[in-house]
């Protein structure tokens, strides 16, 4: 993984708009539905490159294929893992429970989205059925991306928060499931490391179920909890080299209310048993924008990179570059050294297909914004004009 040596680097969390076309043909996929394969790989070509290019010319430094290939960032699992069917009754957020006004507005803007709250549940042993579907979406991205990037990631899910979306019908036990989950995932989490991809595990259980599958447990059980959904990546990830892999976690990716999360400071030690190289956190959702002040009381570990959310992903102000480079400035001084400072946007702005909160102009802008905002801060950092 690299570092910010001379500049303050840009990244983002992963996922990116998709067009109507690719959309469609991604929900066709996932409901078993016909759909010509040719028109979906041409449309995959076109959508890759099309997210690259942006990415490239908004100034991001380690880019990725903005998960067009995918119909949600862990919703694709059980199409290439046996083991999963019927429909999970996933518990909603507290929220979404105590505001029915926030569920009717979403779903009044999104009347026609991918698999969420119904994904399938597993209900036999699971497998890892071929890694054929990941290694052409591998290849397509490093064939399209060539030398554009400093760097590039690709996402995966963690064994948690498939765990606690697509529910256990199956194993004896939650913690049976989490190790055969773990188990069956290392076959994506490897595959993305060897092909020198920097592997991103996508955790939004570790704060998110806090206020979902945890939200009857005390804040000391949920840290528990926490601690043994973070012993399952590392099991997955084992012998992957932790400058390799970063881990994001986040609220839940949503414009809401947001009023019973977690604090970060609560579950930090905890996120700091990971053994990953970085931590991709959200600072810029405005109800964590103080969290800052966790990283005081427990201080990033000397082997952790920083990878601070400078821009928020559900609404369409796109953030001033002075506001950025003055949250990165922050996101320095909590950590004590610039070069452990990546920026980067507190979610992806493509969560599920037919689920985009951003308008696609915007979610441009605010790319552009970091690295317009890294300029600024990487100039007072390090004391000279960045070109």
């Amino acid at each position: 993984m690299i570092f910010s040596r001379d500049r303050i680097l840009t990244t983002h969390v992963g996922s990116l708009p998709r067009n109507e076309k690719l959309s469609d043909l991604l929900v066709k996929r996932e409901a078993g539905e016909p759909y010509d394969q040719a028109e979906m790989a041409a449309e995959m070509d076109k959508a890759v490159r099309h997210v690259v290019d942006k990415q490239a010319s908004a100034g991001i430094d380690i880019g990725n294929d903005g998960e067009q290939q995918r119909v949600g960032f862990q919703t694709y699992v059980p199409q290439r893992m046996s083991g999963f069917g019927g429909i999970s009754k996933r518990r909603r957020g507290r929220e979404f429970e105590e505001f029915p006004e926030l569920v009717a507005s979403l779903l009044r803007r999104f009347p026609h989205v991918s698999k969420q709250q119904n994904a399938p549940e597993c209900q036999k042993e699971l497998k890892y059925l071929d890694l054929k579907p990941l290694e052409s979406e591998i290849a397509r991205f490093k064939k399209i991306a060539g030398d554009k990037f400093a760097e590039q990631f690709m996402t995966a899910p963690s064994p948690g928060i498939i765990s606690s979306t697509m529910l256990n019908a199956f194993y004896a036990s939650h913690d049976d499931y989490l190790d055969a989950l773990a188990r069956e995932m290392r076959n994506e989490y490897l595959a993305i490391h060897k092909a020198g991809l920097i592997l991103q595990i996508d955790a939004p259980d570790l704060a998110m179920d806090r206020t979902m599958l945890y939200r009857d447990l005390s804040d000391g059980d949920f840290v528990k909890r926490v601690e043994r959904h973070v012993a399952a990546i590392n099991a997955g990830i084992d012998g992957i080299p932790r400058e390799r892999v970063r881990l994001h976690i986040c609220y839940g990716n949503w414009e809401g209310p947001h009023i019973h999360d977690v604090p970060l400071a609560t579950i930090l030690p905890a996120l700091y048993q990971a053994k990953v190289g970085a931590l991709s956190i959200e600072f810029s959702n405005p109800r964590h924008a103080h969290e800052y002040d966790a990283l005081k009381q427990h201080p990033l570990p000397k082997d952790m990179l920083l990878i601070p959310g400078v821009v928020e992903t559900t609404s369409n102000f796109v953030e001033h570059p002075e506001v950025v480079a003055r949250r990165i400035e922050e996101a320095v001084r909590v950590v004590g050294e610039r070069e452990r400072v990546i920026a980067s946007t507190d979610c992806g702005f493509g969560t599920f297909t037919n689920r985009e909160l951003v308008i696609e102009p915007a979610v441009w802008l605010k790319l552009r914004s970091i690295r317009q905002g890294a300029d600024i801060a990487s100039s007072r950092l390090w004391g000279k004009k960045v070109a």
